[in-house]
């Protein structure tokens, strides 16, 4: 299991990473030298083991070179959402320390803004470009020497959470080890399991700011393979380049199975995509009729995971299992599932509660709140990240929602989840959040607010189709009270909904009626 260093060394030439449109290559050879400098760059900033820096970048060559620079300083990096303002982009950067800033050329309107906001940072950096405060990245690097610097040490990765329901927590794992050539957990884990080596060719379909790109990514070159980087998702190029480059592994989101189903029948019949031996997806539920329609267009090569950047628990069903437990995430492989209600109790297989995990959650901590929070972990020591579901009497998990966005009405559990993956398969939608608002009689009510395939179709008489279309695969209940369409639903590029800016919206005018 070699380190990107070692293979450098017998592979000078082979692609490590691939930019899907630039097409840019950075071969292992040109990986390791650049590394090398941008750790001797950390160096003669003053930055030493265990100090922090704060990046943010679009997805580029650069970011995995910095990355890569970090690991061998035994840099402790924070990747920041290119979605967040200044205010928020300070607040991480004063949260987790950073003494260093690398911004984008392309982001420069909020980078700039930071050098009077993060007053902790001491020093600026540009990729792509500068502007007035920053030093050229680029220029900084090609300074310095191509060889390791004499003390490495194994920096690795601080996460932050998007930060929906109050300010962004970093999650932090130490690293297992000081020894820069040791392998990361997930490449000894995950790696073996989903079959990562030498051969393998990762197309990279998110943001390298999100947990499991940047992970895959990192782990996908410490074996040895290729990985191909999207800058931006599309659903046809994505086909394209399972063509072009023979990929055998590839990581999505639901949201990107639903836009490659809805491309036309002729589009999708013209790719080979008979190359991929794992497409692993994860990060939100996946629609049952939306998971049948990829595995039999992709045929059984399709893994699911659930697991939290906390490394709390994880399950994995591949599809072989999940065709005998359809719309199961699958059982836990780490930690132990438990099922809990609102009093604590544990609940039997079948029953709907919050899921926990027991098991070792001591290897992390947070920063910017206490480790161990009222919502994070109960009195038994067992850890949730909110989840609502139940297991089925083999031990396999089922998720029905996010317990914040549960509605109750007239009494009633009602999980916006079903809704959505029923909605989210009409031909007129190509998006759709449903939540609850305040109703004077039943407490809440159910409201939808859909992303039309074609803004042509936001009529009055489309709302009315869909609606009826619900009721007649719908208890009553569950059917939306009123429909609204909206241009562009607050789907973020890690394939989550962001619903909290509609939620407040649509109470807000409630209030005002």
């Amino acid at each position: 299991m070699p380190h990107p260093s070692i293979t450098a060394q017998t592979y000078p030439h082979k692609p490590a990473i691939i930019m899907a449109n630039s097409g840019e290559i950075v071969t292992y050879g040109q990986l390791d030298e650049r590394s090398n400098q941008g750790a001797h760059l950390f160096r003669s900033l003053g930055l030493k083991k265990g100090d922090h820096i704060g990046m943010m970048m679009e997805n580029n060559r650069q970011f995995l070179e910095i990355c890569w620079a970090a690991q061998r300083a035994g840099i402790i990096f924070t990747p920041i959402s290119t979605h967040l303002q200044q205010a928020e982009t300070a607040y991480i950067l004063e949260n987790c320390g950073a003494r260093l800033f690398i911004g984008s050329y392309n982001l420069r309107n909020v980078a700039s803004k930071l050098l009077s906001e993060a007053k902790a940072v001491e020093h600026f950096l540009m990729v792509g470009g500068i502007c007035e405060g920053f030093e050229s990245w680029e220029e900084a690097v090609d300074r310095q020497p191509k060889e390791p610097i004499e003390d490495q040490a194994n920096g690795v990765a601080m996460l932050y959470s998007s930060g929906t329901t109050g300010k962004p927590k970093g999650i932090f794992i130490p690293p297992p080890s000081d020894d820069v050539l040791a392998p990361m957990g997930l490449a000894e884990s995950l790696g073996a399991f989903f079959g990562f080596g030498e051969e393998t060719v990762y197309l990279s379909t998110a943001p390298l700011y999100h947990a499991a790109p940047l992970h895959y990514n990192m782990m996908t070159l410490y074996q040895a393979g290729t990985t191909v980087v999207m800058e931006k998702f599309d659903p046809e190029r994505a086909l394209q380049l399972i063509e072009e480059h023979r990929v055998t592994h590839s990581q999505w989101v639901p949201i990107m199975f639903i836009r490659m189903l809805k491309l036309p029948d002729e589009v999708r019949k013209r790719y080979d995509i008979s190359s991929m031996q794992f497409a692993l997806h994860a990060a939100a539920p996946c629609p049952v009729d939306v998971k049948e329609k990829m595995i039999e267009w992709w045929g059984e090569v399709i893994v699911e995971y659930y697991a939290a950047s906390e490394g709390i628990g994880i399950t994995i069903i591949d599809s072989a299992a999940w065709l005998t437990h359809k719309g199961s995430v699958g059982p836990a492989v780490m930690g132990q599932i438990h099922i809990v209600d609102d009093d604590g109790n544990e609940l039997p297989p079948g029953e709907i509660g919050t899921v926990y995990f027991s098991g070792d959650h001591t290897g992390f901590e947070y920063h910017g709140e206490p480790a161990k929070t009222a919502e994070a972990f109960n009195d038994r020591g067992w850890a949730t990240t909110g989840d609502v579901g139940y297991v089925d009497e083999e031990g396999f998990l089922y998720l029905t929602d996010r317990k914040n966005f549960m509605i109750i009405s007239g009494g009633v559990n009602i999980y916006p989840q079903e809704i959505e993956n029923l909605l989210i398969s009409h031909d007129k939608v190509a998006d759709v959040a449903v939540f609850g608002i305040p109703n004077e009689e039943f407490g809440e009510e159910v409201k939808a607010v859909v992303e039309p395939m074609n803004w042509a179709d936001a009529t009055d008489e489309v709302a009315f189709e869909l609606l009826e279309w619900l009721r007649e695969r719908l208890s009553h209940i569950k059917v939306p009270r009123s429909l609204d369409f909206d241009p562009k639903l607050p789907r973020m590029d890690n394939g989550k909904l962001y619903k909290k800016q509609l939620v407040e919206k649509y109470k807000s005018q409630v209030k005002d009626q």
